[in-house]
């Protein structure tokens, strides 16, 4: 599974279209994802203190565009890389939607159903 974060008002947006397009996608040609390890980085460095974020469960075996493994951006020796979707994220690949608020540090932890089904 991958993840992408999400705001409320976006996902209200793409759940009518059938799809999601991030802005990304426009700009540098694909969505950021992250996987349940490394989601808490791009959300602690891009969206701290902000309480009105999901993540969206994503299935890369369910969607019809390529899914590539890169260096994050900006690139850090030996730092982790994400998935990256090349295209629309089709609703239907999408699982599940889950609150991810921040803690009440402004920083982010992984919820505790995807962290129990990691675990598992």
């Amino acid at each position: 599974m991958i993840l992408h974060i999400i705001s409320r008002n976006e996902l209200s947006e793409c759940v009518a279209d059938g799809e999601y397009r991030a802005p990304s996608l426009a700009d540098v040609g694909f969505t950021h994802c992250s996987d349940p390890g490394t989601v808490h980085l791009p959300a602690n460095e891009r969206y701290a203190g902000r309480t009105d974020l999901l993540l969206m469960v994503i299935d890369p075996a369910l969607l019809t565009v390529p899914v590539r493994w890169e260096p994050g951006d900006p690139p850090q020796p030996g730092g982790p890389w994400f998935p990256h979707v090349y295209g629309p994220i089709s609703m239907s690949a999408v699982l599940s939607v889950l609150e991810f608020p921040s803690r009440a540090d402004g920083t982010f932890q992984l919820p505790a159903a995807l962290a129990q089904a990691r675990a598992t």
